[in-house]
């Protein structure tokens, strides 16, 4: 279905829906928090980050019925001559979408979001669901989520990773890795960056990484994996409720040759569980790709999730994805490029590329 075709019906005046402001931040945090739908990804901080270290502008819709909040849709702009524009909830994060308490909060946002998405004139409005929520609207399913529960005894997630995977977590701890809290990413970017560069993506720039940090604080966490001195992978990880989420994960070629990844990814679930979390989120991954298979291997069980579109210009759903054959020559130069190269460029592609 096309524009106006697809807006939800008419509600009653229930639920009052208004663009949030900083006064809101309060009380749409606290929702996000109580709400069992509610992600990290919804939080009112990613507002911010999107905004100071990419430049989009947000537009985070808010439902209220008698002054109390029942509903919140975040939303971003993000406007590109090479990739199109679009309306995004929300770029750059796994999840994102409607949560709220009932069918008329969330119908008046819905309503009010592909209000929007026609009035900016952009190509799509995307809503990133982890279940289906709009039905008519055409969907992906590229995307999977991976979600486990951390048992409480150290010996029990070891032996929930099959064999072959747990034998590359003794062999990094054989070979004497050290991990180490970080309390800035330089480090850390400079991991990222050479390893995005090795997969052909351009990298995002070292300042969204610090508005993390600077924005989430010690929700925040950066954790690099040491051998012999030297820095051989690290992970930033989201800390929500009693959820981690290793999010932006990178290593060096010498990594491999010590296990480093698997034994990053397992100090991540240690020190969650020693901190009494009990869901370990390995993140989205696409089909039929390395990090995919990787995941597997771990013993997660790969959940679809359901990427939704209302059409406003665009005919056909958006393909941005590095799995875009029309993508396959800027990968291959991007893979040759100097690494100081990458870094200088890289984050203006980027930041459109969430």
């Amino acid at each position: 279905m096309r524009s106006m075709d697809c807006l939800a019906p008419k509600v009653d005046q229930l639920a009052e829906v208004s663009v949030a402001n900083l006064r809101d931040s309060a009380a749409w945090d606290a929702y996000v928090f109580a709400h069992p739908e509610g992600t990290f990804f919804h939080l009112s901080g990613w507002r911010e980050v999107l905004q100071a270290a990419f430049g989009h502008r947000a537009h985070y819709l808010v439902a209220y019925r008698g002054g109390v909040v029942h509903g919140v849709l975040p939303l971003a702009e993000v406007r590109s001559a090479l990739f199109g524009h679009a309306l995004v909830s929300t770029p750059f994060c796994v999840y994102g979408g409607i949560v709220a308490s009932d069918d008329e909060s969330k119908a008046a946002l819905e309503r009010r979001a592909c209000e929007l998405a026609v009035s900016l004139g952009v190509d799509y409005l995307e809503m990133r669901n982890r279940r289906r929520q709009h039905p008519k609207w055409p969907a992906k399913d590229l995307y999977v989520t991976f979600r486990k529960a951390i048992a409480e005894s150290s010996e029990a997630n070891m032996l929930a990773i099959p064999r072959k995977q747990r034998a590359m977590v003794r062999k990094g701890i054989q070979a004497n890795l050290t991990a180490e809290v970080d309390v800035n990413v330089a480090r850390h970017f400079d991991i990222y960056a050479e390893s995005l560069r090795s997969l052909g993506t351009p990298v995002f720039s070292r300042k969204y990484l610090e508005t993390l940090l600077k924005v989430f604080g010690s929700s925040c966490e950066v954790l690099t994996i040491v051998h012999e001195g030297q820095p051989v992978a690290s992970v930033l990880s989201f800390l929500f409720r009693d959820e981690v989420l290793p999010y932006y994960g990178g290593s060096t070629p010498k990594a491999r040759s010590v296990a480093a990844n698997d034994f990053m990814y397992w100090e991540v679930m240690e020190r969650a569980r020693q901190a009494g979390r009990s869901i370990f989120d390995y993140g989205r991954s696409k089909r039929g790709t390395g990090a995919f298979s990787f995941k597997t291997n771990w013993g997660f069980e790969p959940t679809a999730l359901h990427y939704e579109y209302f059409l406003v210009r665009a005919r056909a759903m958006p393909n941005l994805s590095p799995t875009n054959p029309k993508y396959e020559f800027m990968i291959r130069a991007w893979r040759r490029m100097p690494l100081w190269l990458t870094k200088v460029v890289g984050p203006a592609l980027a930041r459109y590329l969430g």
